[in-house]
């Protein structure tokens, strides 16, 4: 089973007791009743950005879920172990943490929260989860790598701006802020094309009846 890059504590089996089975009615449990997330409340571009040059670094899978709780959206830590096990997220690496003998933290690029931001997109839309495996996917990773690379490119623009003459600071600052807005555009347009150009084959697998909802991945 793939690494989380998360520590699950050791916790003793035994049976749930009411209180836990109301803690776990969320996203994750099959007592849930659970639906997908509407697409208006999922993150927009410009906070996906905000999120992945915050997160530059490495962000962990306490931190990926919190971002998304923290904005009313249904995700558990068993869903994002789920999302791993599916394949359906970047690989994680450790770092180090600060000081002796503080052993390793299980970090996933700043990318895995667009990435999950997708994936429920993608089921808000109906599809199911051989349908977001074997086909968006593979169009996800070209348009998150356009995605990033835009960022890259505004953060070394904003940079260099900052230390150009002040007499042409602002309007730079105003241009690099409308072509923020129009790689934000692009970005949305080209994921709202991906989802258009492989809709008819999934649609066709849904058709010859590929199994598998996309339910527990909540």
């Amino acid at each position: 089973m793939p690494s989380t890059g998360t520590v699950v504590p050791f916790r003793a089996h035994r049976q749930p007791v009411l209180a836990d089975v109301a803690r776990r009615r969320d996203d994750d449990s099959p007592l849930a009743n659970a639906s997908p997330t509407p697409r208006s409340m999922l993150l927009k571009e410009e906070e996906l950005r905000a999120i992945e040059s915050t997160y530059a670094e490495g962000i962990t899978a306490v931190q990926i879920v919190e971002v998304f709780t923290g904005r009313g959206i249904k995700f558990s830590e068993a869903s994002f172990r789920k999302y791993v096990q599916q394949g359906l997220l970047p690989r994680s690496r450790r770092v180090g943490r600060k000081g002796k003998h503080r052993g390793s933290l299980g970090v996933y690029p700043a990318k895995t929260v667009r990435r999950i931001n997708t994936v429920k997109q993608l089921m808000a839309d109906g599809h199911t989860i051989e349908e977001i495996q074997g086909e968006f996917l593979h169009y996800t990773d070209l348009t998150e790598g356009v995605a990033e690379n835009l960022t890259e490119l505004m953060s070394r623009l904003a940079a260099a701006i900052a230390k150009s003459d002040p007499t042409q600071r602002k309007p730079l600052e105003r241009e690099l802020t409308d072509a923020r807005r129009d790689g934000d555009r692009l970005v949305e347009r080209l994921g709202e094309l991906t989802r258009r150009v492989a809709a008819p084959r999934t649609d066709s697998l849904r058709l010859a009846g590929a199994a598998g909802g996309a339910e527990d991945l909540l």
